[in-house]
């Protein structure tokens, strides 16, 4: 089965949050959705430009209808003073009405595995009909202060110290009191013992979550 089958990816926009494997996620899910409809990928935060799709640097509304036609799939963006894509200026709107499916990365994690959100973050558009929070599984078990973006504020909804390992239930707990999602993604079970942190979190999560090795192509409903 798919994962956008697994995961329910219907049309319109999905955002992706948290750490541990978005990027990856985002075009996983793309390369899927295009072979359904029309799919654009793109970031409301900053990723790098993609080099194995087409990618459109603030597009007027008629080039991407042509770029769609050409490609199911394409990327759009703006680049920024450090050649990263960030938001096109074509409002979110224009996106959905030019694609079946648009996916979002919508936050930044400093390639660390966990991640844990300041006032200002995510960046959910109000468009958006479902919000994935991907985890890290390489990052559970580690101390909170090198394994997790923001760990002081990670570690104040956990009620812990930064000192302190990312537990499979402090993890939980951050998830759950932020309750930012509809959905969990835990990646990274290909590492040792992947499949048993990722077990661990049955039950200490109350919305549907889906495991995975995403660069292998793996993955499966944990409940």
């Amino acid at each position: 089965m798919e994962l956008s089958d697994i995961l329910e990816i219907g049309p319109g926009l999905t955002a992706l949050i948290g750490g541990g494997g978005k990027t990856t996620l985002l075009y996983t899910l793309g390369g899927e959705l295009s072979r359904r409809g029309r799919t654009i990928v793109c970031t409301t935060t900053k990723i790098f430009p993609p080099s194995h799709i087409p990618c459109l640097l603030d597009p007027s509304p008629e080039a991407l209808a042509q770029a769609l036609q050409a490609a199911p799939l394409v990327c759009v963006g703006a680049l920024d003073e450090q050649k990263k894509l960030r938001s096109s200026s074509l409002p979110m709107g224009v996106l959905l009405e030019a694609a079946n499916y648009v996916i979002a990365e919508a936050d930044g994690a400093k390639c660390l595995p966990l991640k844990a959100h300041g006032p200002h973050e995510p960046v959910i558009p109000r468009e958006t009909r479902q919000v994935i929070a991907v985890a890290g599984l390489d990052g559970v078990g580690r101390p909170i202060r090198e394994t997790v973006h923001r760990p002081e504020v990670f570690a104040a909804l956990a009620g812990c110290a930064v000192e302190d390992a990312a537990t499979p239930e402090r993890v939980a707990a951050v998830l759950e009191k932020e309750g930012l999602h509809q959905r969990v993604l835990l990646n990274k079970t290909d590492i040792p013992g992947g499949m048993e942190t990722a077990a661990a979190f049955s039950g200490l999560l109350r919305c549907p979550a889906v495991v995975s090795a995403l660069q292998k192509g793996e993955w499966k409903c944990l409940w």
